[in-house]
């Protein structure tokens, strides 16, 4: 087959329709969803919903997967499963970063097998040494004896940048509205100077739920009694705020909250950084959120003493008292910018029931560990609150598999879990024409 024919047939193997009666079944399936209401149990236990979601979500939108930090120098990679798709990372010595997907053109084989490392010039299969270039130009065929000019090249994965954060998408036509988010954000993020940090610290966390627990309990912060630690700094006031309902000492505490937020505009304001809410989680393929959030105490960072846990700020930011930036994508990201650390949370579903959570701190590239800050104060509130989400997540996965499971409402706090209720079930049925 040539290249043309084969470029061809993966397009058409990539952009089939679902068999017609996969369609009627999550058409039923998708019926049963009732805005306003929590999602069915079923969403949480079926396997081909699953397969559904990992096919047309994820392989067809875009996905935040890490920060320019990650790789910093050129021949720099780092590995990824997404459901059935290796991939990898990879920073030219032009400094560009490209995305391929992670088999050989000989027989298969991963190519780049570890999590993380260093490429080097070329890149070499180690099953039969077929050796490819940056670019993915196939320059040798091992012991084989095949012409490496005739051989194709390492497919290629799209991949975008914006403001340091690395996101591919797996289609062969991605979704076209991500340079419009990108232009909107940009003025957001540049100022927290993701392309001059440095990765402080990283943690995996298994959650045993399904991803779509994961993404709910992110989307709000109905259950964030639960979170102890990350309360000393954040005020808990979001949606729809019912002053008249609240008890007295509640209405002292939302009135702090209220000055203190004028505070932090006026301090936005002089700092020339935008903190206007965008509320875009659904309506659109690539959809997204921002908003900059005041943050109680001394309102400097989401560390145990609400201060900054680096004194040495990122980018060219002269100000702690920044709060934090709020940014959220559809259907596996959110981040927190903050004056003296970013902190970015990678989610990628590894089975129905299982969920990879990524945390990475960012730190200013020149900032040192001991001298400028200490690594437990910088990471202690959010593994914290990592450990007590997966607990969550891991108990509602066992409560909705129960036969007894009926959906409650969707409280007014929790309305961007319902903005991703809404994004979800339509992008499944643009996908299925349905």
């Amino acid at each position: 087959m040539n290249t043309s024919r084969a470029a061809a047939a993966s397009n058409a193997a990539h952009t089939r329709q679902a068999p017609e009666g996969v369609r009627r079944h999550l058409g039923a399936l998708l019926d049963t969803y009732r805005p306003g209401i929590a999602l069915p149990g079923a969403f949480f236990t079926d396997d081909t919903l699953y397969a559904a979601e990992v096919e047309y979500l994820f392989g067809r939108h875009w996905l935040f997967l890490a920060s320019e930090p990650e790789i910093p120098e050129g021949g720099d990679y780092r590995t990824y499963q997404i459901g059935p798709w290796p991939i990898f990372l990879l920073r030219r010595d032009d400094g560009s970063i490209a995305a391929f997907h992670n088999t050989c053109r000989h027989r298969g084989s991963r190519i780049l097998q570890q999590d993380t490392g260093i490429a080097g010039a070329t890149l070499q299969c180690p099953y039969h040494r077929w050796t490819y270039d940056l670019t993915g130009r196939v320059l040798r065929c091992g012991a084989t004896g095949e012409s490496p000019e005739a051989q194709r090249p390492l497919a290629s994965v799209h991949v975008k940048t914006l403001a340091g954060l690395i996101f591919v998408c797996l289609a062969d036509e991605p979704p076209d509205d991500f340079d419009d988010m990108a232009q909107r954000m940009t003025p957001y993020l540049a100022p927290h100077g993701v392309t001059r940090a440095r990765v402080a610290r990283q943690v995996d966390i298994i959650e045993d739920g399904n991803w779509k627990l994961t993404i709910e309990n992110n989307r709000e912060c109905f259950h964030c009694e639960g979170h102890p630690e990350l309360l000393c700094s954040l005020f808990d006031f979001f949606g729809e705020i019912d002053e008249a309902s609240m008890s007295a000492a509640e209405r002292a505490h939302y009135q702090r909250f209220r000055a203190a937020q004028s505070e932090a505009q006026a301090i936005w304001t002089r700092a020339a950084l935008p903190w206007q809410v965008i509320e875009e989680l659904a309506g659109r393929p690539t959809a997204f959120r921002t908003e900059r959030l005041v943050l109680d105490g001394a309102g400097e960072s989401m560390t145990p003493d609400t201060r900054v846990a680096s004194r040495r700020l990122l980018g060219d930011l002269t100000e702690p008292r920044l709060g934090t930036l709020h940014y959220h994508t559809q259907p596996n990201a959110w981040f927190h910018f903050l004056s003296d650390h970013i902190l970015t949370f990678a989610t990628l579903p590894l089975e129905r029931g299982r969920t990879l959570v990524r945390s990475t701190w960012l730190v200013h590239a020149e900032a040192e560990e001991g001298r400028d800050y200490e690594l437990e104060k910088l990471t202690s509130v959010w593994n914290a609150t990592n450990r007590q989400d997966a607990e969550f997540v891991a108990e509602t996965q066992r409560g909705v598999t129960s036969p007894a499971y009926l959906p409650g409402p969707i409280a007014a706090k929790e309305y961007m879990v319902e903005l991703f209720h809404t994004w979800y079930a339509g992008r499944l049925r643009a996908a299925l024409a349905l």
